[in-house]
């Protein structure tokens, strides 16, 4: 027998829709927040650019060595692996060999932990207010029912704040609405703000998790002759095989 439960049909218009409006506003004023707050990039030096695309190049250059013929493989893998020794893509020549300075005197791994500082604000403040409001007034309150079958492993998840043994797994609750919000409005946001939003939780938990991704190849404290020397050593023990080797008779054999 389906379970049904007497509830007053205002709660939709008290409760799940202002709490769905209230999340997509915030979510929308974290975005421009996090826009103002955020610090103009500074322009990186000539030097840094070559320093870290040169690492790149070397990394391409393993994972796409069998594109290329042997003889370009070659040229390419001894004149990588001979800079690379040599210092000769290092930002600071001067400095090789020297202990690397402590990140924490560094003004530019400074600079990125404020900004990180002002992502956690910008994230955790607007979400503990909308808690203590959502706890404050809609705690306990069964809102809404999911029109297919669930397992009971999604019970703690749908009924945060309902401590109800026997009630039904589709019954959702007004914390457990949040939660959902919380987590599941990208597409909204991304149609409201675009593909590149700052309103999105998760992606903006993965961006304080890897702040320097796609900008730095070399973490603060971390000395790049090192991470030179340790590529130079990979690319020594590269295996080739031409992709394109036998081709012509590959190709008759198919015919």
């Amino acid at each position: 027998m389906e379970q049904s439960i007497h509830r007053d049909p205002a709660l939709f218009y008290w409760i799940l829709f202002p709490i769905t409006v209230v999340m997509i506003l915030t979510g929308v004023l974290r975005h421009y927040a996090t826009i103002l707050l955020a610090s103009a990039p500074k322009k990186q030096e000539l030097p840094a650019i070559r320093e870290q695309r040169s690492l790149i190049r070397g990394i391409n250059l393993r994972h796409n060595a069998d594109a290329i013929s042997p003889t370009a493989f070659a040229a390419r893998k001894n004149y990588m692996i001979s800079a690379y020794k040599e210092g000769a893509f290092l930002k600071d020549p001067q400095n090789r060999g020297k202990a690397t300075a402590n990140p924490m005197t560094d003004p530019a791994a400074m600079e990125g932990m404020m900004g990180m500082m002002k992502g956690n604000m910008a994230m955790m403040v607007p979400q503990t207010l909308i808690m203590g409001w959502i706890n404050a007034f809609f705690a306990g309150y069964v809102i809404m029912k999911l029109p297919f079958p669930l397992t009971l492993r999604f019970k703690s998840m749908l009924q945060s704040g309902v401590a109800t043994r026997d009630l039904d797994v589709r019954w959702v609750s007004s914390l457990s609405w949040y939660f959902l919000n919380l987590f599941g409005l990208q597409s909204v946001f991304i149609f409201i703000l675009g593909n590149d939003n700052a309103a999105n939780q998760m992606a903006q938990q993965m961006s304080q998790m890897n702040p320097g991704a796609g900008v730095n190849m070399f973490q603060p404290g971390q000395d790049p002759d090192k991470v030179f020397q340790s590529e130079a050593e990979n690319l020594e023990v590269v295996e080739h095989e031409y992709i394109l080797k036998g081709v012509e008779q590959r190709l008759l054999d198919s015919i």
